[in-house]
């Protein structure tokens, strides 16, 4: 591999999907080889701290902008500039192709020979903007592959690039670590802290925030009762949403049946998938197609612990799941259908073994990291 520049605002310790995704593809790669250029996650000192401290346990060179927000500046621009010609980087991975791809003619005019612009769900929203879409065009023109998540970004994104530039796509989807996530990842010890070894569990784990669906998981909880009277919706996750979800369950008379945990440490995340019986996260498409799924790896994660699972059908989520053999997608939003697999699942230990054993199958093949890191070091 050449040596690499990644170029990102999306990087550890600040939280989410896209962090996690860069951190595991660059632990991956020659830490002798790779330079990563980010911004800092918090100005306040505890942000500083806890960014310091990550920055140093890593095998790699990370170096960051003052800024909470890296943008295609050009004072930004000539840092990387800089930090490509210091450290002799012939190769550039843009974490985040927009807007940071903006970048690639002074990353190429500075000696980058290779240019790959990675997309996740946001890229798939802006090509649904005039003046975005322009920009999305300069840099697949500017770069040599842009990649994509799966089919549902791919076919947006393309709509926005030259034909040469949408020729060169490449699909790079997050990975699964199956050491990580497996069946026996620690469920027993988590039902058994909360109360509910003896209990159906169909479980969530995301970030609280309306596309994810889960106000429609608290709404089909009346028809999933009626079923399993001792069921519970274990909701896994902090995030600004969480006081309406309360007060939903308390309005719709399922506040019993529904357990918040609150933020959850990754390394207890594992567990926490393998509390439950079921996975559930029902996504929608909101604001006009601009708040879409990207993937929805917690999919895949879920697969991996061994459990079927119910998506919503917004953007690429059904690329995770295959319908009617890991689980089944329902319509974002659609409490009656998610109710309805969701029953049908608790009421069928056998299906549910058969259904976790197959994505437990698909991951294995399909979404390992290795797998994933080998085709980003082609790329690269």
């Amino acid at each position: 591999m050449r040596k690499t520049l990644i170029v990102t605002n999306d990087f550890p310790p600040r939280p989410g999907g896209i962090q996690a995704f860069l951190h595991n593809m660059a632990l991956r790669l020659d830490p002798e080889r790779l330079v990563v250029y980010a911004s800092t996650w918090k100005r306040s000192r505890e942000g500083v701290e806890a960014t310091a401290a990550f920055d140093a346990e890593q095998p790699f060179t990370v170096v960051r902008d003052r800024t909470t927000m890296l943008l295609p500046t050009p004072a930004a621009t000539r840092t990387a500039v800089g930090l490509l010609r210091e450290h002799g980087c012939t190769s550039v991975w843009f974490g985040a192709a927009a807007p940071l791809g903006l970048m690639a003619p002074a990353l190429r005019r500075a000696g980058a020979e290779r240019l790959v612009a990675t997309t996740h769900g946001h890229e798939a929203g802006w090509a649904q903007l005039p003046a975005a879409r322009q920009l999305l065009r300069r840099i697949g023109e500017a770069t040599d592959t842009v990649t994509y998540l799966g089919e549902y970004t791919r076919s947006r994104i393309a709509s926005a690039l030259t034909p040469a530039a949408a020729g060169r796509m490449v699909q790079l989807p997050p990975g699964v670590d199956e050491k990580v996530f497996h069946p026996a990842s620690g469920g027993d010890a988590v039902r058994a802290r909360l109360g509910l070894t003896d209990r159906p569990v169909v479980v969530c784990v995301s970030r609280l925030v309306p596309r994810k669906g889960q106000d429609t998981l608290i709404l089909a909880m009346p028809r999933v009762l009626a079923a399993e009277p001792d069921a519970v919706l274990l909701i896994v996750g902090g995030g600004p949403y969480e006081k309406d979800l309360r007060k939903l369950a308390e309005e719709t008379g399922v506040a019993g049946s529904v357990r918040f945990t609150g933020a959850v440490p990754w390394s207890e995340l594992p567990a926490h998938y393998g509390a439950g019986d079921v996975f559930a996260m029902p996504c929608r498409t909101r604001r006009g197609g601009l708040d879409v799924e990207g993937l929805g790896i917690v999919y895949l994660e879920a697969s991996a612990t061994g459990l079927p699972v119910v998506a919503g059908d917004s953007g690429g989520a059904p690329d995770a799941v295959l319908d009617g053999e890991t689980g089944w997608v329902v319509r974002g939003g659609s409490a009656e259908e998610a109710a309805e697999r969701i029953v049908v699942l608790l009421g069928d230990a056998e299906l549910r073994r058969r259904m976790g054993e197959r994505g437990r199958e698909w991951v294995e093949e399909k979404w390992r990291w290795d797998l994933l890191a080998e085709k980003l070091k082609t790329l690269l």
